[in-house]
């Protein structure tokens, strides 16, 4: 059987994916034909024309699977947040969540920005890879439905809640990029995120309510 027609679970066959286009881009970078690679005699060197050197190639950051697996995962987390963010702004009941989801949403749009300047600086599509994938930290499809049924108290629970794993989850996976990752304006920016989320889970774990909703 070919092992690549396993079935996999979502997570697994995202990171199988990245993987399996990492490696074939760098055995296709690697590869040489024979008659490039065979000694020449000394009476091919006189014969052959002198070859003009080329130029070198401005060298680009590589981008390992890391850095690649980090940015295509935090682009929809930051853009599934601020959908929940937004219903949160006009609609939790208590002042206090309002005002903290509308800041948060102005950060976590303003962190799209640098991660979709990062995707086209990769060379990376802005198409959503994990569509249709429940990622860990992900506020998903039912999320918001949940959320747009919910109104006062149990509306602020539901956002506080998923927020919180939003946080958390985004967070872990940067300190992943920060540590694994080789692209320093990635590592840059995963830095920046850490930083961004312990504060917002900090002042979010103060928030009314947080004690009852996060337990």
């Amino acid at each position: 059987m070919n092992p690549v027609s396993l079935p996999l679970p979502p997570l697994l066959r995202a990171a199988a994916l990245v993987l399996l286009g990492a490696l074939a881009l760098g055995g296709a970078a690697g590869c040489s034909t024979a008659a490039d690679s065979a000694p020449r005699t000394p009476q091919e060197q006189e014969s052959s024309p002198t070859r003009t050197p080329t130029a070198t190639p401005t060298a680009t950051p590589t981008s390992t699977a890391t850095d690649v697996g980090w940015v295509q995962l935090m682009t929809p987390m930051n853009q599934q947040a601020v959908k929940l963010l937004t219903l949160a702004a006009a609609r939790a009941a208590e002042p206090r969540v309002r005002d903290f989801a509308v800041r948060l949403r102005t950060g976590q749009e303003a962190e799209l920005n640098r991660l979709r300047a990062l995707l086209t600086r990769m060379g990376l599509p802005g198409t959503d890879v994990h569509a249709g994938h429940d990622m860990p930290g992900m506020v998903t499809v039912r999320d918001l439905e949940a959320a747009r049924a919910a109104e006062g108290p149990a509306f602020d629970r539901l956002v506080l809640v998923r927020i919180r794993d939003h946080l958390r989850q985004s967070a872990q996976v940067s300190r992943s990029e920060i540590t694994s990752g080789r692209r320093a304006d990635a590592r840059e920016l995963a830095a920046a995120l850490v930083t961004a989320r312990e504060a917002s889970l900090a002042e979010l774990e103060r928030l009314p309510g947080a004690g009852r909703a996060l337990g």
